[in-house]
């Protein structure tokens, strides 16, 4: 491979600002909709949080298609992926069908897990690569 390495490529800024600015789209239309009477202030607090989750869980599933120099960068770029993906797909689906009090402290506890997984990863792969 004759690639350059970087650390994101204009792709992936583009696509994350795409994401982001859909994500306000979805909560000015859902304002909208709630001044309207179509909606719950809850439906739209669950929406907007959710479509968050969504967007880890997007990120996540991205980072293993990343391409990176070291075949260890590329291990840590898998496991951290999958426990994002994992992480951020919990996370929405809690704020989609359980009760608001039980999808904030479980829906940050989930994100939490899976950033210390990929943290534990990453200190574990480093142990490895100085030993």
């Amino acid at each position: 491979m004759n690639k350059s390495w970087t650390c994101a490529t204009n792709d992936d800024g583009k696509a994350n600002i795409a994401f982001a600015l859909g994500i306000v789209a979805v909560a000015l239309a859902g304002s909208a909709a709630r001044k309207l009477g179509w909606i719950d202030h809850e439906t739209l607090l669950r929406t907007v949080i959710g479509a968050n989750g969504l967007l880890i869980a997007w990120n996540g599933n991205r980072m293993p298609k990343r391409w990176v120099p070291s075949a260890w960068a590329r291990r840590v770029h898998r496991v951290g992926g999958w426990s994002m993906t994992v992480s951020g797909s919990v996370y929405a689906g809690l704020f989609a069908f359980a009760p608001l009090s039980v999808a904030y402290p479980w829906g940050a506890a989930a994100v939490a897990g899976g950033i210390a997984v990929t943290m534990v990863y990453c200190l574990t792969v480093r142990q490895a690569a100085k030993a």
